[in-house]
This record gives structure tokens, sequence and C-alpha cells, in this order.
């Protein structure tokens, strides 16, 4: 997700200058006109807007803890923007310690994946201090087709998990949809035919009854990463009954195939 969002700013004329723990894909980027810095730390010292997008909360402590982390750059005035999706609570945290050492937080993660990323149609929900997200929302419509402010920081990362809940129990719903009617003597092809000219139709469906249609599970968003999900919005309290039963699904269909895409819960059915 990093490397296309990353490349809207270097089209639209930015000066950008990238760290990535993988060289391989800071490379990528330096060969289309930025420059890499050689730690967080540095990074910060030399942007006045520093975009996170990683993994997990684990993945946020490194990028701001340590010698070499965002926290030891000495700075005063730069805006840090986590597009990651992560908890509401890491994100109350380092806004807390950014804000203490004069600088400026957002939580602006993403709904859509890396082709959205690449065509620049990324959702983005963003909380924290409204004048930084001013701020922000320039550089923010150059990575999406919309930045919303929902509110004080930790509202985007609550947002999006309930964003991704939704996912979940779509996606586990298509899978048991298509699941029933095999089963039943209906073809997959013709069951999302009659789906995707309905009132349900959605590109989501389209988009993953084509996967489970053409046995292709290669990971646009990979099914490990929205059981991490779930068990983040359980973390803050979603017990509703689909969500639950979802992070359950999930929770055990990765064991084989967290690697694979989210729809590959149609292969552990």
């Amino acid at each position: 997700m990093g490397k296309p969002m990353c490349s809207q700013l270097i089209n639209a004329g930015y000066n950008v200058a990238v760290y990535n723990r993988s060289k391989d894909k800071e490379a990528a980027l330096t060969a289309m006109g930025a420059t890499a810095a050689p730690t967080p730390a540095g990074l910060l010292q030399h942007s006045d807007v520093v975009f996170i997008m990683v993994t997990d909360d684990n993945a946020i402590d490194q990028i701001f803890n340590g010698d070499d982390g965002l926290l030891a750059a000495n700075t005063k005035g730069k805006l840090i923007i986590n597009m990651s999706t992560v908890s509401p609570g890491i994100s109350k945290h380092y806004a807390q310690l950014c804000n203490d050492s004069g600088n400026h937080y957002l939580d602006a993660p993403v709904s859509g994946s890396q082709k959205q990323a690449e065509d620049a149609q990324l959702v983005i929900m963003a909380g924290g201090d409204v004048t930084a997200f001013n701020t922000a929302k320039p550089l923010l419509e150059n990575i999406g087709k919309m930045a919303v402010h929902t509110g004080a920081v930790g509202t985007g990362n609550t947002a999006k998990l309930a964003i991704n809940t939704l996912l979940a129990i779509q996606a586990q719903g298509l899978a048991e949809a298509i699941s029933f009617a095999a089963q039943n003597g209906i073809e997959a092809q013709q069951l999302l035919t009659l789906i995707n000219n309905s009132a349900l139709a959605s590109t989501f469906i389209k988009i993953k009854g084509d996967a489970i249609i053409n046995d292709n599970y290669k990971p646009a968003f990979a099914l490990k990463n929205i059981v991490k999900d779930l068990k983040l919005a359980n973390n803050e309290g979603m017990a509703s009954p689909l969500g639950t039963a979802s992070l359950t699904s999930f929770t055990d269909a990765a064991v084989k195939y967290g690697n694979d895409d989210i729809i590959a819960i149609y292969k552990n059915l």
C-alpha cells in the first residue's frame, strides 16, 4: 500500500523522502525520484509531513521508539500522519507524545486495497486536530478520492475498524452463499450473475466472486490482517453477533490460509 500511495505524491510534484525496512521497496521509490532517509528520525528531521503505512501496533512502536525512531528526531512543528490500521489507543498514546514534543499527529487509515491506492481512489478517515487535518487535506486528496475528518484522535482508527468488521461479514456471507449454492447444484458463475444484477451488487462482490471462480487467492488484503483488525475491534468493545462470529471464523481459517486473500475464507467452509 505504501508504495503506490507514495508514488501519487511523487507524481504530484512533491519532494518526497522515504524510509522502509525493506530496501527493495525503498529502491523502487528512489528510482521514481524520491530520496532515501537512513532512519525514521532522519526522515522526520528533513520532512514537514511524515506518512506511516505499516501493518500493526508493534510496527508503530518500532517506528516511534528507539535511538533512531521518530521520537528521537528532536523536531517541532512537524505533522505525522499514521495511515495504518491500528488501535485507537496507540494513536492516542503517540498523539500525546507528539504533542508534548511540539509536533502534530493524525490517525488517517484508508478504505481500499492496492488497486485503489494505485488509482488514487482510497477513502481516508482522519482523527485529530482539525487544523492539522486541513493542513494535510491537500496531500491526502492526492492519495485518495475522499478525505473526511472524523473527530478527535483515534476516531479515524475506530471508523476503519467498523468498516473492516463489515468487510469481514461481507466476505463471510459471500463465501457462504456461493458454497450453499454449489452444494445444491448452482454454479458460482450463475449465482454471481444473479447477485451482480440485483440490489446486492457491489464492487467487492464482483471482485471477490471472480476470485473464487478463478481460484485466485493472491492477497490484495491478506486474511491474517482481517483477523488482526477484528481482534482490535473486539478489544474496543465490538461484541455483535455477526462480528463475533466472523472473528471466530477468520481466526480458524488463518491457520491454513492466513497469507491468502481475505476471500480464502471460502476454502475453509
